[in-house]
């Protein structure tokens, strides 16, 4: 049976190397579910994937997406903890189509009061902050910035990690993103789209020292973090939303001896036992309607361009998604 997916066949821009195809319905092998798609999400990995950027390159020609939410169409030999009809989130890979394959033990059952929206992306944002904090080894009553601070990720991390008694000063670059932010419960937002943004991040802290720094947006990125960050401290990079290379001067490294590496959230420095209970967490707030993960777009498998330019859109209120 045929179905449809958005595939690749090099890699490139997006929106241009991305189209619709026909390609053979999967069947499940051992361990395995036959999940059929209800909304998967457009991340920024799964960009940086199609355009060759990313720490993993599938072989050509390759289904795009990582992430969905959908309902499970049959069971691969020695699966019994899942049944059809069942809804599930969760990791997967070329989620993009119609139907996709999901490893059983990897996979979410979802709580029927947690919409669609929420669950589709469930998993990758919220559980990346979650480890993110973890693996930042902040402790409580400390300060850390971080840029992209209207991004889905950092909203999360500005979330959980005032829960744990952290300080986060949320940096973004407009400034009506400030009173955005504000109203969904963030605070410590500065804008650095005007001038004496450094200074009104000291008046945020009282002048304590901000000891991480969490970047997202590559180029210049670090080097602005840094101008607000204690002398020694250390800055870990997450993503390049900027798509530039990271720009850090030696006298950062050399005179003010800051610290640099990054983070990925598919080589976690975290045993799984307390992986598999932050994912725990997440799935209970949202059960308890505490997660709410709110979506920007949806469209059908065939706008994928459209899609795809909505995703670059600076200012969305949530995730772009595409409907099965």
């Amino acid at each position: 049976m045929q179905m449809r997916s958005v595939v690749f066949e090099k890699y490139g821009v997006p929106e241009q190397v991305l189209k619709v195809a026909q390609r053979e319905k999967p069947v499940p092998g051992p361990g395995q579910v036959l999940v059929r798609m209800l909304l998967s999400p457009i991340h920024n990995h799964d960009l940086m994937t199609v355009a060759g950027l990313y720490g993993v390159k599938p072989p050509l020609p390759a289904v795009g997406g990582t992430e969905a939410v959908g309902v499970v169409e049959a069971l691969g030999e020695g699966v019994s903890h899942l049944k059809p009809g069942q809804r599930v989130a969760g990791g997967a890979n070329q989620t993009w189509a119609d139907y996709y394959l999901a490893e059983a033990a990897r996979v979410v059952p979802v709580p029927d009061g947690v919409s669609d929206e929420t669950a589709c992306q469930l998993v990758s944002m919220p559980l990346s902050a979650k480890m993110i904090i973890a693996d930042l080894g902040i402790k409580p009553g400390q300060w850390m910035v971080q840029n992209a601070g209207n991004g889905a990720v950092g909203k999360l991390v500005a979330r959980f990690a005032a829960e744990q008694g952290i300080h986060v000063v949320s940096l973004v670059r407009r400034d009506e993103t400030v009173d955005e932010l504000k109203a969904l419960g963030i605070g410590n937002v500065v804008s650095t789209g005007s001038e004496g943004w450094q200074e009104r991040v000291a008046g945020l802290t009282g002048g304590a020292a901000i000891v991480r720094g969490l970047d997202s947006l590559g180029g210049d990125g670090p080097e602005h973090l840094f101008e607000v960050m204690a002398d020694g401290s250390e800055l870990v990079n997450f993503g390049a939303m900027t798509g530039r290379p990271l720009r850090i001067t030696p006298g950062s490294l050399l005179f003010r001896q800051m610290k640099v590496r990054g983070f990925w959230g598919m080589k976690p420095n975290l045993p799984a036992a307390d992986i598999g209970r932050m994912l725990g967490e997440l799935v209970s707030l949202a059960a308890q309607a505490e997660l709410d993960l709110p979506v920007d777009g949806v469209f059908e498998l065939e706008q994928i361009a459209e899609a795809v330019k909505a995703s670059d859109e600076p200012g969305r209120k949530g995730k772009v998604v595409l409907r099965g």
